[in-house]
């Protein structure tokens, strides 16, 4: 069976990022189908899902698990470190004694737990007492009710999260009723409708990008322009001596680094580098996103066989949020870049053979697998594996945290 693994952010009300809800296909009753005490142990686990690592999947942040009541019956979140794992208890499981007895003696061992998609009905109450996060669907709860909920526990533990916070209001909305903690896709949404003007810093930053994308770009040439910015300098050596190439002998000129990577690949990871630099003032999440869509994009042109540069599909995934960063229109955004005609139509109309990747990138990251090979199909043969997505994140993890 094909294991598909997402995961999407959850921040606090400084819109830093508290944890990852992990999304599986078909959910973990698919992954252990008949687990009992004998044959669930560690290794079992480690030779198939976790293989992959909990604190690689999440930056050593926190995972939000959805767990049905059979799995929480035979404490299975007792296979996971306590310390990055939070047990979402779904809104259809019957909190009678023996569901109610196993979340105690699991809460004992210092597991936390999270009631998704809450609502106040008879017979939840057992379960509230041994709950630290409530979930409550923000499309499907009104302001007054989240606020008089959220009072109710006024001076409890418990912490109240919004789902599906769409848009920059929404989050304004969630954060007046009393929310800590917000999910949902409004952090890669444009803050405004208004076109913002870009700061003189942002547009030497779109300056360089415009510059170095250009074909007559040579290293000699590229290495003054990092070095006319020390921000840029300082970010590109960091990055070239990150653990995650684990490189034996340091890497301490700007042109030892550009001659390491090549030209091509140094002109991507100045374009990366700038685009992080637009998007300071953002979410961090944010970036960390347009990284792992840049490389996955270029995963995607491999997958299809693509035959042009494989650093414009590189750009398409890094600049599919530049609406976001910038809060302005895509379609003004690519006017003052140098890209293929192909790349703009893909960015703004999600149109073309390039397109295709970016909508299927964005079924994976919504965990929307069934709608997966009818998007990719348009691009034989199209599809993503767990471990390619696995490679983004550390990859991108690599170059924010």
């Amino acid at each position: 069976m094909d294991v598909f693994i997402a995961r999407q952010p959850i921040f606090d009300r400084r819109l830093r990022t508290f944890g990852y809800e992990l999304l599986f296909r078909g959910g973990l009753e698919n992954f252990f189908p008949g687990i009992d005490g004998d044959t669930a142990s560690s290794s079992v686990l480690s030779n198939s899902f976790l293989s992959i690592g909990l604190d690689q999947l999440t930056g050593n942040k926190r995972a939000f698990v959805n767990f049905t009541r059979n799995l929480l019956l035979k404490q299975v979140p007792c296979l996971f470190p306590s310390k990055l794992l939070y047990s979402e208890i779904l809104e259809d499981v019957e909190p009678d004694a023996e569901l109610v007895a196993a979340v105690r003696q699991m809460a004992t061992k210092g597991y936390q737990f999270a009631l998704d998609d809450f609502v106040l009905r008879e017979g939840i109450k057992p379960l509230i007492q041994y709950a630290t996060i409530i979930k409550i669907d923000f499309r499907q709860t009104s302001p007054a009710q989240a606020k008089a909920l959220i009072a109710c526990y006024a001076g409890q533990r418990v912490r109240f999260l919004a789902e599906k916070v769409e848009t920059y209001d929404e989050f304004a909305q969630a954060l007046d009723s009393g929310f800590s903690l917000f999910q949902g896709d409004f952090f890669s949404q444009p803050e405004t409708i208004k076109e913002r003007s870009i700061v003189p810093s942002k547009v030497r930053m779109i300056e360089i990008i415009r510059e170095v994308s250009r074909d007559d770009a040579d290293i000699d040439k590229l290495e003054t322009l990092i070095k006319t910015d020390l921000s840029l300098s300082y970010s590109l050596l960091r990055y070239m001596n990150s653990a995650f190439f684990r490189r034996p002998v340091k890497i301490n000129s700007i042109k030892r680094a550009i001659l390491f990577l090549g030209l091509i690949e140094v002109r991507k990871l100045v374009m990366l580098i700038a685009t992080a630099k637009l998007a300071e003032s953002k979410p961090g999440e944010l970036i960390r996103l347009s990284i792992m869509r840049a490389r996955l994009c270029e995963v995607m042109g491999q997958i299809d066989g693509y035959t042009g540069d494989s650093s414009e599909l590189f750009l398409l995934g890094l600049f599919s949020l530049l609406d976001a960063i910038l809060d302005r229109r895509m379609d003004r955004i690519v006017e003052q870049l140098p890209l293929s005609d192909e790349i703009k139509r893909a960015l703004v109309q999600g149109e073309g053979r390039q397109g295709c990747y970016l909508k299927l990138i964005r079924c994976y990251e919504k965990g929307l697998w069934d709608s997966c090979p009818d998007i990719g199909s348009e691009c034989r043969p199209l599809r993503m594996s767990t471990e390619q997505y696995t490679n983004a994140i550390g990859w991108a993890d690599a170059f924010t945290y």
